[in-house]
């Protein structure tokens, strides 16, 4: 080799490493670049950011980066109740885009696809085997639990999957959550399920009218938080709420048409929440008994009892039973609640000396040992026999089981625990104990009561945050370990003991932080991951 030509190959060298060193310092600039807009929302949690940021980095018109070079590791969604699980990745994330298009993979998943189309600005493609930039696809696969969902971000795409469609609902929801306000659904993948399957909020619509628009409005706060059961009070001692065909005697002036009712059953449906109905009896039956006032249970002296039905009568039982069975067409879901509570014959010191007629009846019933509280169990029974016909699933306050009945309820009824200040009350573990599976009312932490009336006060999100979980059915202390499956959920409740304390808005304002924190710990039971300031700091920014 010529002196030469050693020479023009060491320049020829030279220059080949030149011009590496600025590819390679064009792309770390690039990547710098792309990482700080990643960082402020592109590419993690949140917070939108203007493109050209990446732009200006550039100096030339390099070759596209990568992602595992030029985003950092996502974030976990932030989203109320928070995914159970995130495997972060490296990526711009996602966000509505002109153009995006919403996609399913089976007709069964329209209503979701065209909800989560419209929240977001986006088009509504229906089922679709292609695949484009900016798509979010449904499909359903899978199995396991049928309210789990996996969501997938990757590739400028989303793809929400689950076993039935309420899982798929609930990734719409998380994806809602994670987009709010101009923010993007971070790259990565989250697989997510509730830990309880009933998540409830129970309101009160006998002793306060609450508007149709006001429940709708309710509903949809509930199904963005992943809740899967509105619990429906409308009879009770101050007014009956629902239109009647079978008895329009007992409706009171203020009440809801069966046609509203059906738009909100059909809103509620489309969110994946069922109602659960309730008319309590044989106690707070004051509305019906206004309109039959030979019903009305009367003491030895004669005197009326408030509320309570006169069970010895068999017109009584024919009268709930046949608004049990008109309303179980009404409200198709699987649920009912029974009642079954406060029956105003039992808080006497003597049941059968005040009432006779009562245990005359229990005696034909039962035998000569036969009791009021017998005949009371009788009578609950007798009432899930009605609502079992339809193929229910029942439930009863857990005051409604007595513990001086020799008669015990039927096997199936589940017992709704809210308060452990009833005459001859037992503790939770009783009941779980005995096989009974339980809902979580806990009137400590759960109950909203207008007014305050008994010592009631005002239940606060933190609180609830900070010291309730699911196996805290009682007062404050956790049932034990064993007993979490028989635990199927929980709800907060809505009573309105004093009807005009609140406004309908006051009310909605008061219930806002605590329906967050409630359903935070039916949705993941452990130890939340944000403090309160920062759990209450995410609920403002998702509104």
């Amino acid at each position: 080799m010529s002196q030469h030509r050693h020479r023009a190959s060491a320049r020829q060298l030279n220059r080949k490493r030149a011009i590496t060193a600025a590819a390679v310092a064009g792309t770390v600039v690039v990547g710098v670049g792309v990482g700080v807009w990643a960082s402020s929302g592109g590419g993690g949690s949140g917070g939108g950011s203007d493109a050209g940021a990446v732009g200006a980095s550039r100096q030339a018109d390099p070759p596209s980066p990568s992602p595992s070079r030029s985003y950092p590791m996502s974030k976990a969604p932030q989203t109320i109740p928070a995914v159970r699980e995130h495997t972060a990745a490296r990526g711009p994330g996602w966000k509505p885009r002109d153009g995006g298009r919403v996609v399913v993979t089976d007709p069964a998943l329209a209503d979701e696809g065209k909800l989560i189309a419209g929240e977001l600005g986006l088009a509504y493609g229906g089922e679709k085997n292609d695949s484009k930039a900016g798509d979010v696809r449904l499909g359903l696969g899978g199995s396991g639990n049928p309210e789990s969902y996996t969501m997938t971000v990757r590739d400028g795409r989303v793809d929400i999957k689950g076993p039935a469609d309420a899982g798929v609902f609930y990734g719409t929801r998380t994806l809602k959550q994670e987009v709010h306000g101009g923010g993007t659904a971070p790259e990565g993948v989250v697989k997510d399920e509730p830990a309880k399957p009933s998540r409830g909020f129970m309101l009160d619509i006998a002793r306060k009218p609450f508007s149709e628009t006001w429940i709708e409005d309710r509903i949809r706060e509930l199904g963005d938080l992943k809740y899967n059961e509105l619990g429906l009070h409308f009879s009770d001692d101050q007014a009956f709420r629902i239109q009647s065909t079978s008895h329009p005697e007992i409706v009171s002036k203020d009440h809801l048409t069966k046609a509203q009712v059906k738009k909100i059953v059909g809103l509620a449906a489309a969110r994946h929440i069922q109602i659960v109905p309730e008319i309590d009896s044989p106690g707070h039956l004051g509305a019906v008994i206004a309109a039959h006032p030979d019903l009305q249970l009367r003491n030895v002296n004669g005197k009326a009892t408030r509320g309570a039905i006169d069970i010895s009568k068999p017109e009584s039982a024919k009268i709930v039973d046949d608004l049990l069975n008109e309303y179980a067409d009404l409200f198709p879901g699987s649920k009912w609640n029974l009642g079954g509570d406060e029956y105003q014959a039992l808080v006497v010191s003597d049941p059968e000396a005040s009432y006779p007629q009562l245990a005359a009846a229990a005696r034909d019933a039962y035998g000569a040992d036969g009791n009021v509280a017998d005949l009371t169990t009788g009578w609950l029974n007798g009432r899930a026999d009605t609502v079992r016909a339809h193929d229910r699933t029942m439930r009863a306050w857990n005051d409604g089981f007595l513990r001086d009945s020799t008669l015990q309820p039927a096997k199936d009824i589940q017992v709704a625990y809210w308060t452990g200040k009833e005459i001859g009350a037992r503790p939770p573990v009783d009941y779980l104990s005995a096989g009974r599976k339980v809902y979580n009312y806990n009137d400590e932490y759960l109950y909203y009561v207008l007014g305050e009336p008994n010592d009631f006060t005002y239940p606060t999100g933190q609180r609830i945050y900070q010291e309730w979980t699911p196996r805290v059915i009682r007062g404050t202390s956790a049932v034990p370990a064993q007993y979490d499956g028989q635990i199927l959920g929980g709800s907060f409740a809505v009573w309105c003991d004093f009807a005009n304390a609140q406004t309908e808005s006051q009310v909605a304002s008061g219930i806002r932080m605590p329906l967050r924190a409630t359903v935070q710990k039916l949705w993941d039971p452990g130890q939340p991951a944000l403090s309160w300031p920062q759990f209450k700091e995410l609920a403002n920014k998702l509104g």
